[in-house]
């Protein structure tokens, strides 16, 4: 994919969603923050169930510490790995407090010295609360950036560098989301679903598909 097609690519996909957003609910930095790390190999559908049992009970820094790991762990313990992220959440709120007056930074070191807060979740904090033009790849953005060639790499930071550099400016705050979404709910993982994409015109899988089908006719 060339420059002048991702430009479409994008333009595209802000004609259908011109406000696109992450699908956790919260309603501060701090909500959302818990909820990233909650959402590590898990859907944002079982984290919502999860916070909105927990966020009326507890949903400060220091709240959720007072509940204590065993505490926490009966709000999220339909959610995978619940125990693990139980302790970090629990470490994490304690940093907060100690470090950071109980706020969210607004920096990238500061957040990835979180307990369970690695890069993807601190990219998807900057970029969603603190309006960065940064690039949280999930396993969703790396496989359609490779599949649809707009940004191929092997690794998941190699795909992130690339979309830093190709994607075009005036799309780069919401790219993210774009992504996100389409890779979710049309490009899926074991059958895109290309019939109802609206980018197939610029896409290098459909393109091979396409032709493989006209060579085998």
């Amino acid at each position: 994919m060339n420059q002048r097609q991702r430009q479409e690519f994008f333009a595209t996909l802000r004609a259908q969603n011109p406000a696109p957003t992450t699908e956790l609910n919260y309603t501060s930095p701090f909500e959302l923050l818990i909820a990233v790390i909650l959402s590590a190999q898990a859907t944002d559908v079982g984290v919502n169930k999860a916070t909105d049992k927990l966020y009326p009970v507890a949903n400060t820094p220091e709240a959720i510490y007072q509940l204590g790991v065993d505490g926490l762990k009966q709000y999220i313990k339909t959610i995978g790995l619940f125990n693990s992220k139980a302790e970090n959440v629990i470490k994490t709120c304690r940093q907060l407090i100690e470090q950071h007056n109980g706020e969210v930074p607004a920096d990238r070191a500061a957040l990835e010295a979180l307990p369970g807060v690695g890069r993807k979740t601190a990219n998807v904090v900057l970029n969603t609360v603190f309006k960065q033009p940064v690039m949280a790849v999930d396993t969703h953005i790396f496989r359609l950036s490779n599949r649809t060639g707009l940004a191929k790499g092997k690794t998941v930071r190699a795909v992130e560098d690339k979309l830093m550099k190709v994607v075009p400016a005036e799309f780069m705050l919401d790219a993210h989301h774009w992504l996100i979404l389409h890779g979710r709910y049309v490009c899926t993982a074991r059958k895109p679903k290309c019939e109802e994409c609206c980018v197939t015109h610029l896409c290098d899988y459909f393109r091979d598909q396409t032709r493989r089908i006209s060579h085998s006719a």
